[in-house]
């Protein structure tokens, strides 16, 4: 199915194919993931036959030491088909303000956005937007007075000119009806988390037997619901029981997870969330699962971003109480969280490449929002070679 992919990509590179040039303009702090995006391109458009080194354009946010900025585009955008990536979650990048270091904050970096939207001046054929952390996104609903973040900035983008957005795992996806005349594209990495857990787990058995999927709480329960359904195994859930008599950290903290569903003795379980901060709540499923007898325990969160509790989960590991936590590199990640052992990262460049590809070239993308047909391959492939390996086994 990569191949195919692949191939698709390949074909799609010609000048007469295009909307428009392909333009890509890299924020501060996504230069990482941006770099990556553009060898995909480049090496599909060079395998087409177009002599090109890179797709990205330069620009540049400077401050002055007050802590005002500006956007800068160094190159002509004219006539582009323009594809701004940012970051609003890398919190390692810094500017001067008053003579000192400041981190950047979400804020910061929407500001940013809208500097660089404001300098291409209109001139680009269309301007769209890759958001993997869709900005004021967990700020999704509203209760007595206050504020609607990410709904309004997404309208602020349409008013600016913005026609598409690419975000992942959205907390709330209905946010998009904000701006119902805007293209809002929520993808879902689950085939390249599935992909990398069976490469990094040879002898993972997916089956109904061996592996079962476990949501960790009622609003994880529909991309839970598609793993379970995808990789035909049975599923349970864990109910957060809150104290709501307080706030800790603007949330009422959660007092007991409550397991719903079949036994898990003997089996490995896979838990699937949209972000890791603390991580509190991963390990005491964690916890909870290994004392009901799970054989091992595996998470996955689209951001692991890790605020705080390494630590935490070093010891778990240590004590066996979980053996790998996957995440992609679609935010940032620090250098700590990297090299453990139990981390495992997501590569999710080329799934952002396909859909500006296919994009570029006003192509459908039905079948990258819905991977299912390159899962169930890649599970049929795992489950010839658990047979082939079986087979050879008792011919011993």
């Amino acid at each position: 199915m990569d191949k195919q992919m692949e191939s698709k990509a390949q074909s799609f590179f010609s000048p007469e194919n295009r909307v428009a040039p392909l333009g890509i303009i890299t924020l501060e702090g996504a230069e990482e993931l941006a770099g990556k995006i553009d060898d995909h391109l480049v090496r599909w458009a060079r395998e087409s036959g177009m002599e090109v080194d890179t797709f990205r354009l330069k620009s540049a946010c400077p401050r002055f030491n007050s802590g005002d900025a500006k956007g800068i585009i160094e190159q002509t955008v004219r006539g582009y088909d323009l594809f701004i990536v940012v970051d609003v979650g890398n919190y390692s990048t810094t500017y001067p303000y008053f003579g000192t270091e400041n981190h950047m904050s979400p804020d910061d970096h929407f500001q940013n956005l809208k500097r660089i939207i404001q300098a291409a001046s209109g001139k680009p054929h269309r301007i769209n937007l890759i958001m993997p952390v869709l900005y004021g996104g967990r700020q999704h609903r509203r209760n007595y007075r206050e504020s609607l973040d990410g709904a309004f900035a997404l309208q602020e983008l349409r008013h600016m000119g913005v026609q598409n957005i690419l975000t992942f795992d959205a907390h709330d996806p209905r946010v998009q009806n904000a701006v119902p005349l805007m293209g809002f594209d929520n993808l879902m990495p689950s085939y390249q988390v599935l992909k990398k857990m069976l490469k990094s787990f040879p002898d993972l058995v997916i089956d109904r037997d061996e592996f079962m999927v476990i949501s960790p709480d009622e609003g994880a329960l529909d991309r839970n619901m598609f793993y379970a359904s995808v990789m035909g195994v049975e599923m349970g859930m864990f109910y957060k029981r809150r104290d709501y008599s307080r706030m800790v950290d603007g949330r009422n903290p959660i007092v007991a997870h409550e397991y719903l569903g079949t036994d898990v003795k003997g089996k490995d379980v896979f838990v699937a969330d949209d972000i890791i901060s603390s991580g509190e709540s991963m390990l005491d499923i964690a916890y909870n699962v290994k004392e009901r007898g799970a054989r091992r325990f595996f998470a996955f969160a689209t951001f692991a971003i890790f605020a705080k509790g390494l630590d935490k989960f070093d010891k778990a590991y240590a004590d066996g109480l979980i053996d790998g936590v996957f995440g992609t590199n679609l935010t940032y990640r620090s250098e700590e969280l990297k090299n453990r052992p139990w981390f495992y990262e997501v590569d999710a460049s080329k799934y952002i490449a396909y859909y500006v590809s296919a994009l570029n070239h006003d192509v459908a993308i039905s079948t990258l929002i819905d991977p299912h047909q390159k899962i169930t391959a890649l599970l049929e492939k795992r489950a010839e070679e658990h047979k082939k390996h079986q087979d050879e086994q008792l011919s011993f």
